[in-house]
């Protein structure tokens, strides 16, 4: 999911870390694909296959006292989650002739 941080506590969520927050206006897409990040591309895909997506396309509003939790948890988590405490980059769009045709939509 997509947020916009807001200073607004009417958009506070206190259960972040337990993923993904469901809403009545969800616009959600489900497909194949390969995983996120820089170390994968157009000449080098990920071993673990097929994988699929979930993916809600609309951009949704949290306070930012629910970020700070969120931060929080992380770092309380036995498993070591520090290098998910900073921004990412994003794996470059797929090339067309790779790219799957079984979109659906779920909601």
């Amino acid at each position: 999911q997509v947020y916009t941080i807001v200073n607004d506590e009417t958009y506070y969520n206190d259960n972040l870390l337990n993923g993904w927050i469901e809403y009545p206006d969800m616009d959600v897409a489900k497909y194949t694909g390969s995983t996120t990040g820089t170390t994968r591309s157009n000449e080098i895909c990920s071993r673990f296959t097929p994988i699929t997506w979930q993916v809600d396309r609309k951009c949704h509003m949290v306070s930012a006292s629910s970020m700070d939790k969120l931060c929080e948890e992380m770092k309380a988590q036995k498993a070591d989650m520090s290098d998910d405490l900073h921004a990412h980059g994003a794996r470059e769009l797929v090339a067309d002739q790779f790219a799957a045709d079984n979109h659906q939509r779920l909601h």
